[in-house]
């Protein structure tokens, strides 16, 4: 979020992976889940965390730009077309249900937990 606001600043248009899907979950959510579940004394094993829903790089970085009112054109590309060190999955979707189920929650989607993160941000 704070790379694509950056980026924002100096460039009109940007060009962002469109075909890796997965679900933004930022920080605040899953420390408040991992405290959940400690006071909750949790089962041990294994467990998925992810806001729900699911998004690509691309629509994540439209949707940061639509809230924070930036005009950034963003063009698809693929994931080819952007080489990294580490080669990244184009799905990275988790199955949160043994985690929501055990703990008899719902969890929030990506956008609002998007809204409510760059809230914050902008307000410091």
């Amino acid at each position: 979020m704070k790379t694509m606001l950056r980026l924002a600043e100096s460039k009109t248009e940007l060009n962002i992976v469109a075909d890796q899907i997965g679900a933004a979950t930022p920080a605040r959510l899953i420390a408040q889940i991992t405290a959940l579940a400690i006071y909750s004394k949790l089962q041990a094993g294994l467990y998925h965390l992810a806001a729900t829903g699911e998004t690509s790089w691309q629509s994540f970085a439209k949707e940061i730009f639509r809230l924070a009112g930036k005009s950034t054109k963003v063009n698809p590309i693929p994931t080819s077309d952007y080489p990294t060190p580490a080669q990244r999955p184009l799905n990275s979707r988790m199955d949160t249900t043994k985690l929501e189920t055990a703990l008899n929650i719902q969890l929030p989607n990506w956008q609002s937990q998007l809204a409510l993160t760059l809230n914050e941000y902008l307000e410091k």
